[in-house]
């Protein structure tokens, strides 16, 4: 295991009706006047919207709003949101939503408090020093933005999907209420669970040895997503499974299960390009790239692939022929997938083969001609994941 530094401040308040409480909190963080940073119509069909309204009136705080936050955010809505903070001058930012809500609030938080184009930050040319403190209300359990110190913004002009780290991204506070996420349709359910699991790959795939206890932790935690996901097959509104969801969706994410390791993220920037050209659901994409990825590297590490189908996957065991059964184990994660009605091909998904020369163009663009830790990738690797994935 590797030294590390392990902070997070935020403050969860999980569980029924917790949305109730939103102005109580914004209160003890000595919130005035608050920016409501929040995606599509849900919020408003739903009513949570004028709860959360009614709540900050009740509380005697100011606020003024900005929705439209969409699936794979975008700059343009990022910018809008920065004026109206510097207008307005505001001193918190409250995202409600999801992770692209949540992440398009965090860019705006911090480019309130930059003189500059907030898009320095994720073209390396400034870091975050300061930004307007975050309060979430989440609503839907994927990116785990709600305890993350990360955010992933599409820039239009070139449609470049980057994600950068800052400890100034890591909310203050989140509610997590389960039955929030009753209206959420199945489709985008199923992508958040596919997210939340390709954070813990992120952090399992490692080539640090000694890290037993957030390996076990990690293997716990995909297990209770793949048992809680199958109940909710069956039982869309059991609450119990829905919260063993919406908890591990943050754990996967907090950096818990990436303490003293190196981390890897390739799958993820493989999949950026996916979704910035097709403009798809970020974990569906992932549940395409996943199961290549994992063949294509699979002899880096074939015990540890060994070990994911077995702890994780229930794959009988057979220490003679360690790669069959790891093949074995990415054969049941495809199977999971399409349980849940996700995409593992690039023809379910809408991406094209004749397109692989454009996802490699960005990808080189956004992340240099080599990259990754697990397995150091080329863009000829990138090419042929990406073509394995075509089946």
């Amino acid at each position: 295991m590797e030294n590390f530094e392990f902070y997070s401040p935020t403050e969860f308040v999980f569980g029924k009706d917790t949305e109730l409480q939103v102005g109580e909190l914004l209160k003890k963080y000595n919130a005035k006047n608050v920016f409501v940073h929040y995606g599509g119509g849900s919020v408003i069909r739903s009513g949570l919207l004028g709860k959360i309204k009614a709540k900050l009136d009740e509380a005697k705080i100011k606020y003024f709003e900005l929705g439209g936050a969409m699936p794979n955010p975008r700059s343009g809505l990022v910018y809008k949101g920065i004026e109206l903070c510097k207008k307005n001058k505001a001193d918190f930012v409250l995202a409600v939503g999801g992770g692209s809500a949540i992440d398009s609030a965090k860019a705006i938080a911090a480019g309130a408090k930059y003189d500059g184009d907030f898009w320095d930050f994720y073209d390396k040319l400034a870091q975050v020093k300061d930004a307007l403190p975050i309060g979430v209300v989440l609503t839907i359990p994927a990116a785990g933005s709600e305890g993350s110190a990360s955010a992933v913004i599409t820039q239009e002009k070139g449609m470049l999907k980057r994600g950068i780290v800052s400890e100034f991204y890591r909310p203050v506070f989140a509610i997590i209420n389960p039955e929030l996420t009753y209206t959420l349709p199945m489709y985008h359910m199923a992508a958040g669970i596919v997210d939340m699991m390709g954070h813990i790959f992120e952090r399992y795939f490692t080539l640090t040895k000694h890290t037993e206890l957030t390996d076990r932790m990690a293997e716990a935690v995909l297990v209770s997503i793949i048992e809680a996901a199958k109940v909710l097959i069956d039982e869309p509104y059991n609450y119990d499974a829905r919260a063993t969801i919406c908890w591990a969706g943050t754990i996967a994410h907090n950096g818990i299960l990436g303490v003293g390791k190196q981390e890897d993220w390739v799958t993820h920037f493989l999949e950026h390009e996916l979704s910035a050209l097709y403009d798809v659901a970020h974990g569906a994409g992932l549940a395409v790239m996943y199961p290549a990825y994992m063949r294509y590297v699979l002899d880096v590490d074939v015990e540890r692939f060994r070990r994911l189908a077995v702890k994780v996957f229930n794959v009988k065991d057979d220490l003679e022929n360690p790669r069959k059964v790891a093949l074995e184990g990415i054969a049941e994660l495809e199977r999971f997938y399409q349980s849940i009605k996700m995409p593992i091909s690039f023809g379910e998904l809408g991406a094209k083969k004749e397109d692989i020369d454009k996802l490699l163009a960005t990808l080189e663009i956004n992340r240099g001609k080599k990259f990754g830790t697990f397995k150091k990738l080329t863009m000829e690797d990138a090419r042929k994941i990406y073509e394995l994935a075509c089946k």
